[in-house]
């Protein structure tokens, strides 16, 4: 088990802020799952009362967690949820509450 790993995650998701920004892209996805549609950092952003360089500055952190993916298309940064990590943190937590 790699405790610095899920460290890192929790320590990401312990930001108020940063909480709210994962939820959201989790919602955003689970929304367009049926039609297709990405999930745009913009579109994301325009949701909080905060600046563009602390939501990329959150989205970084997520990302470095390995929460999520971010790729570039044109000008546009898109995201996704990276299922491994989820099932992953969930096997944990039901692993801990087993005990």
């Amino acid at each position: 088990m790699d405790i610095k790993k899920y460290t890192k995650i929790f320590k990401a998701l312990s930001n108020e802020n940063r909480l709210e920004i994962y939820l959201k892209i989790v919602e955003k996805q689970e929304a367009s799952f049926d039609t297709g549609d990405e999930c745009f950092i913009n579109e994301i952003a325009g949701c909080f009362k905060i600046g563009a360089p602390t939501i990329s500055h959150h989205i970084k952190e997520l990302s470095n967690a390995g929460l999520i993916f971010t790729e570039k298309k044109g000008k546009y940064l898109i995201c996704k949820v990276n299922e491994g990590v989820v099932d992953q943190v969930s096997k944990l937590l039901k692993l801990q509450k087993s005990k």
